[in-house]
């Protein structure tokens, strides 16, 4: 018997890709302004790899993002923030004759354009868990469900990268517990086997 766990949030976005999404004529770049300060990470997995210390209002290009992390460009640094932290923003990139006009546009504006590159997400992300899972497996971490006897990153590919891991290694067997927002996970080498919710 199986028990099933929902994801705390939708997950759609977790395999997405915001570089290369091009229109005749014209581009769609993806920019964060950051709505407070925010430590920029060398290693998403390393929270003490921080490059910088971005301030409130700093624009960066976003070129990727996950479940809890933007991967930005500013300046000459290249690492990535947290996605709370940030308001996305799109703007349109035409190019006419030897001069590039950079157009931006309000979040009203952009409702259509969000939405298909939404469903193209969801659609490449389902591909995604398709080819790597199968049919039955897929189905449920689309869904952002877990079980006990999944590996690590099954639970990746459903609820995305924890908040935080604390490890430990008893002899051959290594403890893991990841954090999400609302609840725990423990790992025993790389296979689920309880959760919880967060105490606060």
């Amino acid at each position: 018997m199986h028990v099933m766990l929902n994801a705390q949030s939708d997950k759609t976005d977790v395999l997405q890709n915001l570089e290369g999404n091009h229109r005749a004529g014209s581009k769609q770049i993806q920019t964060a302004t950051l709505k407070s300060a925010s430590r920029l990470f060398g290693n998403k997995d390393d929270l003490t790899s921080v490059i910088v210390v971005l301030q409130a209002g700093t624009v960066v290009n976003v070129l990727g993002s996950d479940s809890t992390y933007l991967r930005v460009t500013s300046g000459d640094d290249e690492g990535y923030i947290f996605r709370r932290d940030a308001s996305l923003s799109y703007e349109s990139v035409t190019n006419q004759a030897n001069q590039n006009q950079v157009v931006s546009q309000d979040n009203n504006q952009q409702v259509q354009p969000v939405q298909d590159n939404q469903e193209n997400e969801k659609s490449d992300r389902m591909n995604y868990l398709l080819n790597k899972y199968g049919s039955s497996l897929a189905k449920l971490l689309f869904a952002g469900k877990i079980w006990k006897g999944m590996t690590g990153d099954m639970v990746k590919d459903s609820w995305g990268v924890p908040v935080k891991i604390n490890k430990t290694f008893e002899g051959s067997l290594v403890r893991e517990e990841w954090e999400y927002k609302n609840t725990w996970l423990r790992m025993e080498n790389d296979i689920l086997t309880s959760w919880g919710p967060m105490n606060k």
